[in-house]
């Protein structure tokens, strides 16, 4: 049940601001497969004595590390946490037990969890301990906060963002193939942040031929997780001597393996064009890839929009003119305007001398 808070100590303008402040402690936080997670922690007459997110995978859970924190100061205090606290072991303890042992008098939650290990488990397991807990606080700014991870764990694929990069009148590349450099640096620089929020980048085969990329992120001072390469590569052989190798790729074929990879990973999803795209995404969903970034080209590009597999796009515009036809951002035949796809441009801003586009694709209901 849904509950707002409602109190002199917290009338519920207070509590809306606190939980801002929660999700605000996750910014620079990628923790995934894990949840975005902020806590705050109050002593009983309102005072905040520690505040902590989850920073990474394996890291303490925030939770726990503010209630450390916070120590003795625990005892009959308030925490409020974005997210419903875990109440499973894996690779930390549970959460709910830290919180029980702690002392914690009343616990407002942003949002339930959606992971099937928790649904509702932690908020029953608080509330058995006798424990008031609030739910739905800000709900919409939490989960906002962190789209790929809800996305995953209700639908089992990852969330997926297509980039791609192109000339003010929509040209990916000219007649020649040649792109580089349709966006300036700090267009380059915001593709390398976004591969950051991801757990996979995929590219094809002839991405991998032309361009001989490596799809990792090289950005001063980043001493993240690095994304893991997908190659579909359908039957199309890759060169022995191509740099994602190097990098642990994961390999989709369209039947058998390729020859000439040593031990590198592959997988058959055989489409009937090639790689079923949405079999490798239910496969990176299965092994706990919550976000992936397409940079695979306008072929991988239309095919995942055209079979409704892409969740957000980021499209830079260059400050160029193709002035004629030369590659388009998305391959194949539009017949008709009522085949247009329908999306929610997001935000628009100058990136350096470019302009960036985010939109989110609107599904049928």
């Amino acid at each position: 049940m849904t509950r707002r808070v409602e109190d002199n100590l917290f009338p519920a303008h207070r509590a809306d601001e606190l939980m801002l402040r929660a999700i605000g402690l996750t910014e620079d936080t990628m923790p995934h497969p894990n949840p975005r997670v902020g806590a705050i922690v109050l002593t009983p007459d309102g005072e905040v004595v520690a505040e902590r997110a989850h920073i990474r995978a394996g890291s303490a859970h925030a939770e726990a590390a503010a209630l450390a924190d916070a120590g003795s100061a625990s005892k009959g205090s308030t925490l409020v946490v974005t997210l419903e606290p875990c109440a499973h072991h894996g690779k930390t303890p549970p959460c709910t037990t830290a919180i029980v042992q702690a002392g914690v008098s009343r616990v407002i939650v942003g949002t339930l969890d959606p992971d099937p290990r928790v649904a509702g488990r932690g908020v029953a397991m608080l509330r058995d301990a006798g424990i008031e807990v609030v739910i739905g606080v800000e709900e919409v700014a939490v989960r906002a906060n962190d789209p790929a991870y809800y996305h995953h764990r209700t639908t089992g694929r990852p969330f997926v963002t297509l980039k791609t990069a192109l000339t003010l009148d929509g040209q990916a590349a000219a007649a020649d193939h040649t792109s580089r450099w349709v966006t300036g640096p700090e267009a380059r620089e915001d593709g390398h942040r976004l591969r950051a929020e991801c757990g996979a980048v995929i590219v094809g085969s002839g991405t991998v031929i032309s361009d001989n990329p490596r799809l990792d992120v090289r950005l001063d001072g980043y001493d993240g997780p690095q994304p893991r390469p997908v190659i579909l590569a359908g039957s199309r052989p890759i060169p022995a001597d191509a740099a994602l190798l190097s990098r642990d790729p994961l390999v989709f074929t369209s039947g058998s393996d390729q020859p000439g990879l040593g031990d590198v990973e592959q997988i058959a999803a055989p489409g009937p064009d090639g790689v079923d795209l949405a079999a490798a995404l239910d496969y990176l969903g299965r092994e706990g890839v919550v976000a992936v970034l397409i940079e695979g080209g306008p072929t991988i590009g239309g095919a995942a929009l055209r079979a409704g597999l892409v969740d957000r796009i980021v499209f830079h515009f260059g400050a160029k003119l193709g002035l004629g036809t030369g590659l388009p951002a998305i391959t194949g035949v539009f017949e008709t305007i009522t085949e247009a796809q329908a999306v929610t441009i997001e935000n628009v801003t100058m990136v350096g001398s470019d302009i960036r586009v985010e939109a989110k694709i609107e599904r049928e209901m």
